[in-house]
């Protein structure tokens, strides 16, 4: 195998579809479908390198690995698929678990990773570069299937979710549980619920205190930089950046743009967040009014047509546009899509949009308007690990409680949970956490084991 596949690490070599391959792995299973299972031995060092950086995780293995809490569990999974998810899911599977796979990014897989784990023999169907109707079918290989009946969701977006209720209704009232990890996907939920049509429990992980400060505000803090870094090769200090949204992923984003140098806007819609902007030193306005001097514009908020067709027409040449929220809908990608705008794509991810005219106007916008930093770099495996053990606890939590303790409703994760996740993670800091004594416990009204803080806390 020639070492091209492994720089170009996701290279989609060969226009034949995965799905009109004939592909079986080393031990002649055929239940799956990825782009190149010959990859398998890469993508498995890739999974050993991340199992280093994910201290927590691997601890939970451990620990539970005797009391296989996940035994009788069928989790159909619905995440990017990359070294660390690959990490969660065979967990999942060292846990007890049976599992089916599916990606919920159609460009954020690692095909080498998706290759090493149909090799150990797990059903996934997932490729870089799915089109719509791909993406579908593989969630939908994953929820229906011979001799399979699901009774877990891992999601990531809501979709498997989404795909069960409206095409397996009854399947999907079999559910012992719903666990999601992404703004749009609980969003999704909580819908669900208030108009009754959620018939099972469901566990909100993105608000976990582990899981929102982490994989939102310490992760894209590194991570956004990084995407900007290696898609364009952009020197940030002096630049003039505008954000819009002020959340855990627009504070991260913020800090770290503004210690490389630059001019940072803000654009938020709640007067909560953005006074919280004022007062770390941004200037919040509204888009219109830095639109057609700001040299990048990212969007981290979740809502839809954020930056519509008109803002980029305003845009100054070289502006450089890229969404670092969950979903696909901040940039209104599709309005550029016309027949009088030229698309050139310059490297992987990074399409220059040219405006007619003259003067050849372009734009430079990275993933087509998808999540950059899982697009075009990578997320640090330690905050996947942070994030993996949250949603492992989440489903163990969830399959193994009492009938009636979770009613169909969205539930956050128990803060003792919450606790537990971050004490997995200090040793490998060298962290030491000091103990209350009795005394102290009881002037303070808590149990020296925890939980430490009220549930209205805010950290």
């Amino acid at each position: 195998m020639s070492m091209s596949s492994y720089t170009e690490s996701s290279s989609e070599e060969d226009d034949l579809s995965p799905r009109d391959k004939v592909q079986q792995n080393s031990k002649g299973f055929a239940d799956f479908c990825v782009r190149n299972i010959k990859q398998h031995s890469f993508g498995r060092h890739e999974i050993e390198i991340a199992e280093q950086e994910m201290p927590g995780i691997m601890a939970l293995r451990k620990q539970a690995l005797e009391d296989k809490p996940l035994k009788g569990a069928n989790i159909v999974g619905c995440t990017h698929i990359n070294a660390q998810t690959a990490v969660l899911i065979e967990t999942l599977i060292n846990l007890g678990a049976n599992v089916r796979w599916a990606a919920c990014n159609i460009y954020s897989t690692q095909n080498e990773v998706a290759a090493a784990l149909a090799e150990s023999g797990v059903p996934i169907f997932a490729w870089r570069g799915e089109i719509e109707e791909d993406f579908w079918w593989c969630i939908d290989k994953c929820v229906h299937a011979e001799n399979w009946q699901p009774n877990m969701i891992l999601d990531d977006g809501g979709d498997a979710t989404h795909l069960m209720l409206k095409k397996y209704p009854v399947m999907f009232k079999m559910i012992k549980g719903i666990v999601d990890e992404s703004v749009t996907g609980v969003h999704r939920l909580y819908q669900l619920s208030k108009t009754g049509k959620l018939t099972v429990p469901a566990m909100n992980v993105k608000d976990a205190i582990t899981k929102t400060k982490f994989d939102s505000l310490y992760s894209c803090k590194e991570s956004v930089i990084d995407s900007l870094k290696r898609a364009t090769d952009i020197m940030i200090g002096g630049k003039q950046v505008v954000l819009c949204g002020y959340g855990e992923v627009g504070k991260g984003c913020a800090q770290a743009l503004k210690a490389l140098g630059c001019i940072v806007y803000v654009t938020e819609i709640d007067p909560i967040c953005a006074l919280q902007a004022c007062m770390d030193g941004f200037r919040v306005v509204k888009l219109n009014e830095v639109i057609r001097t700001v040299d990048v514009v990212i969007t981290c908020t979740g809502n839809k047509n954020v930056v519509t067709r008109e803002h980029m027409d305003k845009m100054k040449n070289g502006c450089i546009v890229c969404n670092m929220g969950h979903s696909n809908t901040e940039i209104d990608v599709n309005s550029l899509r016309t027949s009088e705008l030229q698309w050139e794509k310059m490297r992987s991810q990074v399409d220059h949009i040219i405006w007619p005219g003259p003067d050849g106007k372009r734009i430079i916008l990275l993933a087509e308007g998808r999540l950059v930093n899982l697009s075009c770099s990578s997320v640090s495996s330690f905050v996947a690990s942070i994030t993996a053990a949250t949603q492992a606890l989440a489903l163990i939590e969830l399959f193994n409680a009492p009938p009636g303790r979770y009613k169909a409703d969205v539930y956050l994760l128990p803060k003792k949970m919450d606790e537990y996740v971050a004490s997995l993670h200090l040793p490998t800091l060298d962290a030491h956490l000091t103990e209350l004594t009795d005394d102290q416990a009881r002037y303070m009204g808590l149990n020296k084991a925890g939980p430490f803080k009220p549930n209205y806390y805010r950290y």
